[in-house]
């Protein structure tokens, strides 16, 4: 019986040795820790693992691959973190007012009669409220100044009516207009009343003045009235400054 347990002991410690040179590096990775593994053959050691940050991989090139002991080790072309793009800056954009508040100098030729003419000069302002966007009501005054001879005289006009405006490129504004009001003419003749309905169709441009509540106004009429059994129709140009509010 002690033969045949002798026997068996001698087959079991002749298999264990052939099983370990089977499988060397399965023995060496049992028996060793990271640290003390050393390549076998020509085999070159591996890096150590590279740290990586969160959310980076983005191709099968950043995946993570094995050594040849088992150990991951990560690509060095990972991308690395870079800021967020700034915001985008937004441009062409201005605010919109619903008041404006006009003045300036008016030009008007007034012709008084078949071959007759006045050169007036004067001012004229306004004040416009955009009901919508591009709709308002407007309202005028204006005073032009002449000579007949020895005689000084006016020509007064007030009015009102529908404005329209359209937004132009560089913060042009375009406007056109039709006001309806009452005219008075100095000084006085034998030709009849001195007062008479009239009319003002016509239209100009706003040029703002860098993003600011301000804006230069060019603009041109036509200026219907009724004077001493004649209708008139007199050319009226003007210029000046406008205020945002």
């Amino acid at each position: 019986m002690r033969q045949a347990f002798a026997f068996l002991g001698m087959v079991f410690i002749f298999a264990s040795g052939a099983a370990a040179q089977e499988h060397p590096a399965e023995e060496r990775l049992l028996t060793s820790s990271y640290f003390t593994l050393a390549p076998t053959g020509d085999a070159p050691l591996s890096p150590l693992p590279q740290a990586i940050a969160p959310g980076t991989l983005s191709s099968s090139s950043d995946v993570p691959s094995t050594s040849a002991f088992g150990v991951f080790t990560f690509a060095s072309n990972a991308p690395s973190a870079t800021p967020a793009d700034p915001a985008p800056y937004v441009q062409g954009v201005r605010e919109i007012y619903s008041w404006q508040a006009y003045f300036g100098y008016t030009f008007f030729r007034f012709y008084e009669a078949p071959g007759t003419r006045q050169n007036t000069n004067g001012f004229n302002y306004s004040m416009v409220y955009y009901w919508k966007n591009w709709f308002g009501l407007d309202g005028e005054f204006e005073a032009t100044h002449t000579s007949q001879g020895a005689f000084n005289g006016w020509f007064l006009f007030g009015g009102g009516g529908p404005r329209f405006r359209w937004a132009g490129p560089h913060g042009l504004e375009l406007w056109g207009h039709a006001l309806f009001g009452y005219s008075h003419f100095t000084p006085q003749t034998i030709f009849g009343k001195q007062s008479a309905f009239a009319y003002e169709v016509g239209g100009g441009a706003d040029i703002n003045v860098r993003r600011s509540r301000w804006a230069l106004r060019m603009g041109a009429d036509m200026v219907g009235s009724h004077y001493f059994n004649t209708y008139q129709y007199s050319p009226k140009v003007f210029a000046g400054v406008v205020y945002k509010f």
